[in-house]
């Protein structure tokens, strides 16, 4: 990432708000029919839409990586399908984009600016295909459909009780996060994505996953080896932890200890956890793209502290599953895509530390 790139992405950052005003206010004069379809709160709508565009756009050129910027145009356009808003409208509103950026943007790396937004104008007229999770080579295919069954129609009881008898018939716990409770939380968000649940449904879905995962804790926790240390948190005001707090129960399950911070942790506080809990590895989680510079920006300021800058970072989330190279990007010691090959990657960062 050259100096440049960055100061583009942190200068569009800073302008997302003036520009996505622009944004509207042309749109609904060349689209009229908008205020009838939508009212005067589609309005606000279109700019908050704009400004989370804008954001993307610029995340992605922070970090180099186009397809952080192509894969929210994807999720972006399936989305507002629920919400009646055409393809056409979203390719107007990125055309206005394109047009207030060379109007009114000034920077010295404009052009890749443009660049990956042209990308994203792209992405638009693409068909997109989104694929069940639950899949034939899921050993618990149809256990995990059971329980997303549950969960979608409000049976928190009958989906504990699941739970509770697949372990009694012999699952064991690793296998029902890695096989159920995982497949269905990617499963629920895929529904959600399409505008076949409501957010409601979503969040009811994952507290009560969390609340079984909080129920299963008196049959495995342990007290760890005191040789191995993890401390896990996600990023900035990331709020989307239910992944990472699976990590750190796995790696607890494999003898580690665990301190697991969860979301809206401060900077300052995650170091003085690494320092206090003597910690190995620390583990940093982000969902959402625009997260993704804060995790370098951490990153950078672990490294800087002779306190913590031995320790040695993994990151994860989709971001990262999206571009492979995105975790040396940001600085980190290595990369997981889900939590058994976290644990593969932590051994081998402490093999090579001694």
């Amino acid at each position: 990432m050259s100096i440049q790139q960055y100061t583009a992405g942190e200068s569009l950052l800073m302008q997302a708000g003036a520009l996505a005003e622009l944004v509207t206010h042309k749109q609904y004069e060349l689209q009229p029919d908008l205020l009838q379809r939508f009212g005067d709160n589609g309005k606000i709508k279109t700019k908050q839409d704009s400004i989370y565009s804008l954001n993307y756009l610029a995340e992605s050129v922070i970090m180099n990586s186009p397809i952080l910027f192509t894969q929210y145009v994807s999720w972006l356009k399936k989305l507002l399908e629920g919400f009646g808003i055409t393809q056409e409208d979203l390719s107007i509103n990125f055309r206005l984009i394109q047009e207030m950026l060379v109007e009114h943007f000034d920077h010295t790396d404009k052009a890749m600016v443009l660049e990956h937004l042209d990308l994203g104008i792209q992405q638009i007229g693409k068909k997109e295909e989104y694929a069940s999770f639950i899949i034939d080579d899921n050993p618990y295919a149809a256990d995990v459909a059971q329980y997303l069954e549950y969960l979608l129609s409000g049976n928190r009881r009958q989906a504990l009780d699941w739970i509770v008898r697949l372990l009694d018939e012999g699952i064991s716990i690793q296998h029902t996060y890695k096989y159920i409770f995982q497949i269905s939380q990617y499963e629920i968000g895929r529904l959600w994505h399409e505008g076949k649940i409501t957010v409601g449904q979503e969040h009811f879905c994952t507290a009560v996953t969390q609340f079984i995962i909080s129920s299963l804790y008196p049959q495995w926790m342990g007290n760890g080896n005191k040789e191995r240390c993890l401390v896990a948190a996600c990023v900035g005001s990331e709020q989307h932890e239910i992944g990472l707090r699976m990590l750190a129960d796995l790696f607890e399950m494999d003898g580690w200890d665990t301190y697991y911070l969860g979301a809206n942790v401060p900077n300052r506080s995650l170091l003085q956890a690494i320092v206090s809990y003597k910690a190995d590895v620390v583990a940093i989680s982000a969902t959402m793209a625009y997260h993704v510079h804060l995790v370098k920006e951490l990153i950078a300021l672990i490294r800087q502290d002779p306190t913590t800058s031995h320790v040695k970072i993994m990151v994860g989330g989709l971001p990262f599953n999206l571009d492979s190279h995105l975790w040396q990007e940001v600085g980190a010691d290595g990369y997981a895509p889900g939590a058994e090959e976290a644990l593969e990657v932590a051994g081998d960062l402490l093999s090579l530390r001694k």
